[in-house]
């Protein structure tokens, strides 16, 4: 069975900034068709949960202190690509908006709550090393 990568807390776990889960029933609905490997680049790259929230401005992610926490957003990502190697890992569903993991929409980097176009940190080095990303929306997609 192909596996997929998931961002953990689409599957339940509650490793949101809030120290909780976004999660998304359809997602059971991959289980038919995909191993699915939960996975989540903030966890890994050393944030803790529940933690300050964080916004990517430019090409740097800053938490809503001020802080720059890009190294953290980079090894989480770098983690999520030697996994995928790994792994043989293909596809990926991330979580939309997020830091890390949004594929089309990302906040401003301001915290002002405006979305703009825009790729997460591990979801931009994902699709740069040739892996697929979707976004929870696009589930279907992969059925």
């Amino acid at each position: 069975m192909q596996k997929i990568l998931i961002s953990a807390c689409l599957a339940g776990e509650k490793t949101n900034y809030k120290g909780q889960s976004n999660y998304r029933p359809d997602i059971e609905k991959l289980k038919e068709k995909y191993e699915l490997v939960l996975f989540c680049p903030e966890v890994e790259g050393g944030l803790h949960t529940p933690r300050i929230p964080n916004e990517i401005r430019g090409s740097q992610v800053f938490n809503k202190e001020g802080k720059n926490v890009t190294r953290e957003f980079e090894k989480g990502a770098n983690k999520a690509l030697a996994l995928c190697k790994y792994l043989g890992i293909k596809k990926a569903v991330l979580k939309e908006k997020s830091p890390s993991c949004g594929t089309h929409q990302i906040y401003d980097g301001y915290f002002a709550d405006l979305l703009i176009s825009g790729m997460g940190v591990t979801a931009r080095m994902l699709k740069e090393h040739g892996i697929e990303v979707y976004s929870e929306n696009e589930i279907d997609k992969l059925l």
